[in-house]
């Protein structure tokens, strides 16, 4: 049995839940959010009990896989509805920045033109300055994803450090080219 999939997922109250049709859909105060799980998952809502729960059919490799998968996709939306996921990039460089105007981003970050990448449905981004993005959404997977787009529009080179990281992100730092003495 699998560690994480036979877990029960506590839901709380301020989130409604509703499992019809093979369709998992989940409403909370930050959003709602939908998922259609494997066909040979189970997913059945204690309502008296506020609990969710995953059940396989069997023990193939598949069925084991898939069973805690469903389970953290599910515990992530229950969670993401009460409380959005939060991902935090800071642009390190001279005249590095970013600008939010319409629903787009424009990053400056050292090429010839901007960057411009439109912001998704269903995530906020936010500059509390030119040089931090902070991107939030009730869909974890959305948040990380637009994070990492934007990330890698130019990841953190190991010579300067110049570029876009994580909040938090340590990068490598790599000696320059050494002065070689003459003979």
């Amino acid at each position: 049995m699998s560690r994480i999939g036979k877990k029960p997922i506590p839901v709380p109250d301020g989130v409604d839940i509703t499992v019809q049709n093979g369709t998992v859909n989940i409403k909370g105060k930050q959003g709602d959010l939908s998922l259609n799980p494997h066909p040979n998952m189970d997913v059945d809502w204690d309502s008296d009990a506020r609990e969710l729960k995953v059940t396989r059919p069997n023990d193939q490799r598949e069925n084991r896989a898939l069973h805690g998968l469903t389970r953290s996709l599910l515990n992530n939306m229950v969670q993401g509805v009460q409380n959005p996921f939060e991902k935090r990039l800071e642009i390190q460089g001279v005249g590095y920045n970013a600008v939010l105007s319409d629903g787009v981003l424009n990053l400056s970050v050292g090429f010839a033109n901007t960057v411009q990448l439109r912001v998704p449905d269903g995530v906020i981004c936010e500059l509390p300055d030119n040089t931090h993005i902070v991107i939030r959404s009730a869909d974890k997977q959305a948040c990380g994803q637009f994070a990492a787009v934007i990330r890698k529009v130019r990841p953190p080179e190991p010579y300067k450090g110049k570029g876009i990281r994580y909040q938090g992100e340590h990068v490598k730092r790599k000696a320059g080219k050494a002065f070689a003495g003459g003979k």
